[in-house]
């Protein structure tokens, strides 16, 4: 049985976007983004498409928000971001139309490859169809589809897709009824 070997983690065929523009974000992040001051969603939707976001028409973004790749998000119109959301995306995130992010939610595109002694990186993108309400606290992760309308209740985890108009919960999520709106 091999033991894990940390210091010979390589993920250097991972890439994380220009150096310049990561270290730009990282300034533009701090100081617009993961702040409490409620700058206005407006400035933050022109800011993350200067950093080759896609971002639709009426998208909401409150305070304590952090993206670590904005290169790697499509934000579909009429999306709500909550406070202190984490989209945590190695991988593409895209998010339909009028999808909402509650407080907390974690959408998370990596993981280690426990199996290998060198821990390696396993990025999935994530894709929130049309309507999809991700609960506060909740996380999704690497690989994840959430299809249209699907809500995951606050706190659970979904490992993998959750099917359209179903509401979901736990850890793992499972469903648990359908939604009817």
């Amino acid at each position: 049985m091999n033991t894990t070997r940390l210091d010979q983690f390589d993920n250097s065929d991972y890439h994380r976007g220009p150096w310049l523009a990561r270290v730009l974000w990282v300034l533009v992040s701090g100081l617009f983004f993961q702040t409490w001051f409620p700058w206005p969603s407006a400035l933050k939707r022109i800011l993350l498409r200067l950093f080759g976001a896609s971002v639709g028409r009426g998208v909401v973004l409150k305070p304590r928000v952090t993206i670590k790749y904005p290169w790697k998000l499509t934000v579909g119109d009429h999306c709500w971001i909550g406070e202190n959301v984490w989209i945590d995306n190695l991988g593409q995130v895209t998010l339909g139309n009028h999808c909402c992010l509650s407080q907390g939610a974690l959408l998370l595109c990596g993981n280690h490859n426990y199996k290998k002694p060198t821990f390696d990186l396993i990025v999935g993108d994530i894709t929130l169809e049309d309507g999809v309400w991700i609960g506060a606290r909740a996380s999704v992760g690497p690989g994840v589809t959430c299809h249209s309308h699907s809500v995951l209740a606050m706190g659970s985890v979904a490992t993998h897709n959750l099917g359209a108009w179903m509401i979901c919960r736990g850890n793992p999520a499972e469903v648990k009824s359908k939604r009817n709106t």
